[in-house]
């Protein structure tokens, strides 16, 4: 696979692994405060809040690096905003399902499920922020600037003579 010609897309792929490897520490750490506060059952609630929080922010880069592979195309725009817009009213959906199955269960608790949904979201953030502090992206990219002005020639005066 040729790489891709949006710069934005390495950047994404970072964020992307780097929040994933970040959520397997989280995870550690929500499931063991859960357990040390509320046992099994907050074991479980720590563990789900931060997948659920992982689980909504990845959505969104990856519908942004799904919607790069059409770089290029004439509707590229008009792909690219509908796709990341399903992206976002798909998490919606989600959002809502999941937040009316949990809402009655009583193997949730609640602080324990919030906090580490909140932890989430900040360890996501905080990743974001590190990436693209490290990441070199220029002011102006995906352009391609002329190697020469035909205007600048002499009237009479060849490209390649004096």
């Amino acid at each position: 696979m040729s790489p891709s010609p949006v710069s934005s897309t390495p950047i994404l792929r970072r964020t992307l692994l780097w929040s994933a490897a970040a959520a397997v520490a989280l995870g550690v750490i929500a499931g063991v405060i859960g357990f040390a506060v509320a046992g099994a059952n907050g074991l479980w609630s720590g563990l789900l809040g931060v997948l659920l929080a992982v689980l909504f922010l990845a959505i969104t880069g990856a519908s942004i690096l799904f919607a790069n592979r059409w770089f290029g195309d004439p509707l590229y725009v008009q792909l690219f905003f509908a796709i990341v817009l399903g992206g976002w009213l798909l998490k919606l959906g989600i959002f809502i399902v999941v937040m009316i199955v949990l809402s009655g269960q009583p193997w949730i608790v609640p602080m324990v499920f919030f906090l580490s949904i909140v932890a989430g979201v900040a360890m996501s953030l905080i990743v974001d922020v590190i990436v693209l502090v490290r990441m070199r992206l220029p002011h102006v990219s995906d352009i391609s600037l002329p190697t020469e002005v035909p205007d600048d020639r002499a009237p009479g005066q060849s490209a390649g003579g004096q």
